[in-house]
């Protein structure tokens, strides 16, 4: 346990974390969902820790590759403790002064389009592309969810086959219950190279009670 606390506490130079990249580690960015939507480096996976982190890591991240860390300034021995306490052995370091640190010399940097329920009420109608990608647990989807949306639950989603079906015309609207797990959707979706997607805010919590948007409920799965 010390020796992995001690190289996911190696603080490592933008140069350091870009080599370290090219060899193949994974990038896991632990800010809040809201600051890794406005801007990331391109690649890395969002898991924030104001959530269920240790669990989510656990079931989206390969223990076998080294991650390397984005998280917020002071935050970078919980994520470490807590990523060993998961079980997560190869731990390389964190890029020191974050994500600013690699904005500030001109390193590329993708984002996350966040839309309002009420845009997403307006363009239903009028997007046939539009498809709604619900990643809740199939169980929370039963009990309701947006008429016509695709489900693919957050679990599913570490087996890049999960997205197969997803075709580059599409234009994806992603919503989990309340936006944690559809920010980390859309960080794989963006990893596997689907750029054309939108994260829903507030998810299903608000867009049950957004006039406008057809929702179901499938009684099969229920009972």
């Amino acid at each position: 346990m010390h020796s992995v606390l001690e190289n996911g506490l190696t603080a490592l130079s933008v140069e350091e974390f870009k080599n370290k990249i090219d060899r193949d580690a994974v990038i896991l960015d632990t800010r809040k969902s809201s600051e890794f939507t406005t801007g990331f480096i391109p690649g890395s996976i969002s898991i924030g820790l104001e959530g269920k982190f240790a669990d989510w890591a656990g079931t989206i991240l390969p223990f076998d590759k080294p991650l390397i860390l984005v998280t917020e300034n002071g935050k970078e021995k919980e994520t470490v403790t807590s990523l060993s306490e998961a079980g997560f052995a190869q731990i390389a370091g964190y890029l020191r002064g974050g994500f600013e640190s690699w904005k500030q010399v001109g390193e590329k940097t993708d984002l996350i389009i966040d839309v309002e329920t009420d845009e997403l009420a307006m363009d239903i109608p009028f997007d046939e592309r539009l498809i709604v990608v619900d990643v809740r647990k199939e169980v929370e989807f039963a009990d309701g969810h947006v008429k016509d949306a695709v489900n693919i639950p957050l679990a599913n989603m570490a087996d890049p086959a999960s997205m197969a079906n997803i075709e580059d015309t599409d234009n994806l609207y992603l919503h989990s219950g309340y936006g944690y797990r559809s920010t980390i959707a859309a960080s794989l979706l963006k990893r596997q190279g689907i750029h054309n997607l939108r994260n829903v805010l507030g998810g299903w919590e608000k867009i049950k009670n957004e006039p406008g948007i057809d929702t179901e409920k499938d009684a099969s799965v229920l009972n």
